[in-house]
């Protein structure tokens, strides 16, 4: 198996006063390349924190982190910044679009952090929201879109750095079940386009569209089930 990432006996304490925290407690868990896998679990799991550490958001206080081969665990912020900049694309339940940016610019955003020029950027900032469907509200504001919309410019925002994963954080959060179905549909065409797709969330319909759930509890992996498309159906 061609693993993306691999955690060996991660933990994460944290310092809550006098008293430490233990937020993640041994988890070791690979996701190969172009898996669409659901981290389910309850609040205070754990599940947030596992998804910063892939997100390189956060490093574990002990085990370790390989992402690409590469080992994450005592890497700095600028290094971090700089794989997180380059390999992973995030899409958050609340969009967190530039107001008073058209889509073209929410989208393109990022590109102009990893200084890629002008020509390349609109080339593919016109393909990642014609990806999600949007070529033809690429100079709306978000304002003037809707809340599906909205988060297809935000899909679209964590596709054009063309990452290694893209982390979506209850990315139906704040939509109506009818536009989260859509949203969720727009996933599974990303990833039959063979991207790999990590979804955190707490609900367990959102979670039967991936593939495979993982579920956490108290800091531990409590089960790691493959989801078949016949159990979707």
């Amino acid at each position: 198996m061609d693993r993306l990432i691999e955690l060996a006996d991660v933990t994460k304490v944290y310092k809550v006063g006098q008293e430490e925290v233990r937020a993640l407690d041994g988890v070791s868990l690979g996701v190969a390349r172009n898996e669409y896998l659901a981290i389910m679990g309850p609040s205070g799991s754990g599940k947030s924190t596992l998804m910063n550490i892939i997100g390189c958001l956060d490093t574990p206080s002990s085990g370790s982190y390989r992402l690409e081969g590469q080992e994450i665990r005592d890497r700095n912020d600028d290094e971090l910044a700089a794989i997180r900049n380059r390999r992973i694309g995030f899409v958050f339940q609340t969009f967190n679009l530039l107001p008073r940016a058209d889509a073209l610019h929410n989208v393109e955003l990022p590109l102009i952090y990893a200084g890629v020029g002008a020509a390349e950027r609109k080339e593919r900032t016109v393909e990642a929201l014609r990806a999600v469907g949007l070529a033809d509200r690429m100079h709306h504001k978000p304002s003037q879109l809707s809340g599906g919309q909205r988060q297809r410019v935000a899909i679209a925002r964590a596709l054009v750095i063309r990452p290694s994963i893209i982390l979506a954080d209850e990315p139906t959060g704040n939509l109506d079940s009818r536009t989260g179905e859509e949203i969720l549909e727009s996933f599974q065409e990303i990833h039959r386009h063979g991207n790999t797709l990590i979804l955190v969330t707490h609900e367990d319909y959102i979670a039967q569209h991936a593939r495979r759930i993982v579920r956490i509890r108290d800091g531990r992996v409590e089960s790691d089930e493959t989801v078949f498309a016949r159990d979707r159906a």
